[in-house]
Parts: structure tokens; sequence; C-alpha cells
């Protein structure tokens, strides 16, 4: 998408008419399958663009879109499974960066539905549950949620509260969730709660069950009020004894650490999301700086205006270079979990910086919704905290490079 010639500068544009943001050429060599991933996402971008401005301002969820981003087959998220097309690290990142510099919310169905969701079938379903609900999942013909966090515990997860007990031949489940993407979209949901099976091998363990949302009991209720990723709905999930078939666990789910396994490859998707907000925010500021005249000249001539752009892009070149060095690790095998976490600790915070500053530059009309910014800004507030929040991935950090965990 960015020019193939190495040094592009800000200033000019690539073959698509779009202001070349890659200022060291860090997506300059994309081999060509990559490439046709990216420009096929790009194209739908451009496609539901529209749309997904008008429902984020009027806080509805267009299913339909979604669907078709899964009949464009960009929902996968890197997966490695024979039932799914494979993308490469570095094209499942190029889909993130680019579908969240178009629309923050689509960026959470792509983290959701194929980052979570997709993923947690993928690595621990029984071959009956992929043959069922694999396709059907990847291609979003049925929505899938990921179902976690609690209304009493986000960072603290380990410690949830839900239970899964055995009766007979059928499990049943009580206790809430919170957060939960696609929760109340009538599909289906991957519930994580701890086993309460006196006597019983699984006994305390943290399992996932697979649960149709259509199931007596389970009750998801979208969250209202939200200012962030208005255009996905979340949802509080109620669970008052759900039953469920003795079948409906995931077999490869035994402890707190493969729900862990997820959200670790999650995060790298997280950074190239927050890298994509962050392009779209500097796009709009050196496109207005440009065309946006006061004091008889464009802002781009006055030297302060100057000045904030040459940080926005020290920003973005940095988010760029950990996201593609993020790819290359994780192609060759080598990446660790807090290598992401780092990616994803760097790369929010900073698209925090470029969007404040983005805001600032275009003053009155940064507040507008038209100008992309301040959408942008607000989405990346949830991406700044989901996946783990700012401190969770501190103390990942620091336990790693000091020996000693800080956590409670």
């Amino acid at each position: 998408m960015t020019s193939p010639l190495p040094g592009g500068t800000s200033g000019r544009y690539d073959v698509l008419g779009r202001l070349d943001t890659d200022y060291y050429a860090v997506f300059a060599d994309i081999p060509g399958a990559d490439r046709d991933v990216w420009v096929r996402t790009q194209g739908f971008v451009d496609e539901v663009g529209d749309r997904m401005r008008e429902a984020w301002d009027a806080a509805e969820y267009p299913l339909d879109l979604a669907r078709r981003f899964g009949e464009l087959d960009l929902l996968n998220d890197g997966i490695d499974h024979p039932r799914l097309t494979h993308f490469s690290p570095l094209a499942a990142g190029l889909v993130n960066m680019e579908i969240s510099r178009g629309d923050g919310s689509l960026g959470t169905v792509l983290a959701v539905q194929g980052g979570l969701a997709l993923r947690t079938l993928a690595l621990f379903g029984s071959d009956a549950q992929q043959e069922r609900w694999l396709t059907p999942v990847a291609r979003f013909e049925v929505p899938a949620a990921f179902a976690l966090t609690e209304p009493d515990h986000g960072s603290d997860s380990v410690s949830l509260e839900t239970v899964a007990r055995r009766d007979g031949d059928e499990w049943v489940l009580r206790g809430a969730k919170k957060w939960i993407g696609n929760g109340a979209s009538g599909g289906i949901t991957f519930v994580w709660a701890r086993v309460d099976d006196e006597g019983g091998e699984h006994h305390g363990d943290v399992r996932c069950f697979l649960v149709e949302q259509d199931r007596p009991g389970y009750t998801g209720t979208v969250i209202a009020g939200k200012a962030s990723l208005r255009g996905i709905h979340q949802a509080h999930i109620a669970l008052d004894d759900v039953r469920v078939p003795a079948d409906a666990v995931l077999p490869g789910t035994r402890t707190f650490k493969d729900a862990s396994t997820v959200l670790y490859a999650t995060r790298s998707g997280v950074a190239w999301s927050a890298l994509g907000h962050a392009t779209a925010c500097y796009e709009a500021a050196l496109q207005y700086a440009q065309q946006r005249v006061q004091f008889g000249k464009p802002l781009a001539r006055f030297q302060m205006v100057q000045e904030r752009l040459a940080h926005m892009l020290e920003d973005l070149t940095a988010m760029q270079l950990y996201c593609r060095r993020l790819a290359d690790l994780e192609a060759s095998g080598g990446l660790r979990p807090t290598q992401a976490s780092l990616a994803k600790f760097h790369n929010t915070r900073a698209a925090r910086r470029v969007a404040a500053t983005a805001r600032d530059l275009l003053g009155g009309n940064g507040i507008l919704l038209e100008n992309g910014v301040m959408q942008h800004m607000a989405d990346i507030e949830a991406i700044h905290t989901y996946e783990g929040t700012e401190s969770v991935q501190a103390l990942l950090l620091g336990r790693d490079i000091t020996g000693v965990s800080a956590f409670a």
C-alpha cells in the first residue's frame, strides 16, 4: 500500500493515491501474497467506510458488514489450521492495521471473532466442534464471543468466579461476564469457567465451554452508553444455570494458561491496530495542515505545526518498526509473550499521543466525526485497555526483566 521506493516522505502519495506515511520504508518489501491481502483489506475498508461512520455515530452494530468481512476471508488473524486460509504474521498484522485505520469497531470485530473466538476453537476445540463451527465462525456466518472478563475481575481475570458444575451428562454454568464483544449477537460464546466437581478429575481447573446463546438461562444484554467502539456491541452476560452437554467443553483447555495463550497471541494484533489508528490520525493532521489557511497561509507553513507533525511521525515510525519486528519474530517462531506485551504497551501509548496531537492541530474541527480524529481518539482508549491494561503489561515486562513478580 505504501510506496515501494525507499525513503518515502510524508508529503508524497503512494500508488493508490493515499498519503505515504512509511518514512523508513518499513513496508517497502512486502511479499506479493501479503500485499494482495493488504489491498483486499483496503478495498473492504473503502467499501464499508461510510456505513461504519454512521453506525459509530448511532451506536449500532451492522452485522451485515461483519458478515461481509467474513465473506472476504479476512477474519482468520494468522491462525494456522488446515481448515483455514493461512496468513503470514505480516499479512495478519497488515489486516489488523488497515482495518483499524478505517474503523476501530471493525478492528474489534476482527479481534473478537478471529483473534479470540476463532483462535480458541482452533487451538482447543474437539474435532467435532471444529467440524461444526470453524468455517461458520471464520466466515462470520455465526457471531462468536470470548467470555473471560467478569464484572469484578478484569485485570485479575485469573480469579474468575463463573463456575461449571457437572450434573450427569451435562454441565451447568453459573456466573456473569462483562465487556463481551458479540456476547448478545445471537451466535455462540466461549465461556471460561472454573470447574466445581468435588472428587472429579478437573475440580478447580479453568476450562472453556462452547455455549449457544439461545440456551435457556443465557442472557446477553448490550452495554449502553459507550463513548468508544460504538460500532460493535459488547455485552453483559448472565449465566443462570445454563445447561450444556458434556461435549460442550473444549477438551484442549485445562488451566488459565490456555486462556492466556489466546490473549498473548492477540496482543500483537492490538499493537498493529494501534498503528492503524495512529496512521489515520497522522494522515488527517497532515492533510488538514496542508489545506487549512490561517493568517494568510497554510498551517503547514507554521513552525509549530511542522514540529508537531515531526513528533507524530517519530511515534508513527517507531510503531511501524515495532510491528514489523513482531511479525518477523513470529514468523521465525521466536516471539515471546512479553515481546508482544512490549509492543502493545508502546504502541497504544504512542497512538494516544498521536491522536491527541492531531486533535489539537485540527482545532475546533478536530471534534467533528467527519474528520475522523475524534472517533479514532475515542477508540484508542478502548484498545489501550483491552487484552491487558498498560499497568498489567508493565508488570509482565517487569517480571520478565527482573525475575521478580510484583503481582498481588
